[in-house]
């Protein structure tokens, strides 16, 4: 067997919310579908959102636990810091 394709996939009920904020993360693009939407980073897919309606989010540190997370090494930590907490959403 061989694998052809791999992307980590997050459930999430509100897909543009979630796609547009990886995208801005990583610096990719938006490819939406319907119920799917894939963020591709130098247009190698990277991370995939798919639509869950019922989908309860993690709220850290306390509340409901999170369900899988990315490591992310940077070389600026703060700067990271604002771009994520920032509302600016990929285009």
């Amino acid at each position: 067997m061989e694998i052809t394709f791999e992307v980590v996939v997050f459930d999430a009920a509100d897909l543009a919310a979630e796609s547009s904020f990886w995208a801005g993360v990583l610096g990719g693009t938006v490819d939406a579908e319907d119920d799917w939407h894939m963020v591709s980073v130098d247009g190698r897919p990277r991370i995939g959102v798919q639509l869950a309606p019922n989908h309860v989010p993690p709220e850290w540190p306390d509340g409901v636990p999170q369900q899988v997370h990315l490591d992310l090494w940077v070389d600026d930590p703060a700067e990271a810091h604002e771009l994520v907490m920032s509302p600016r959403r990929a285009e």
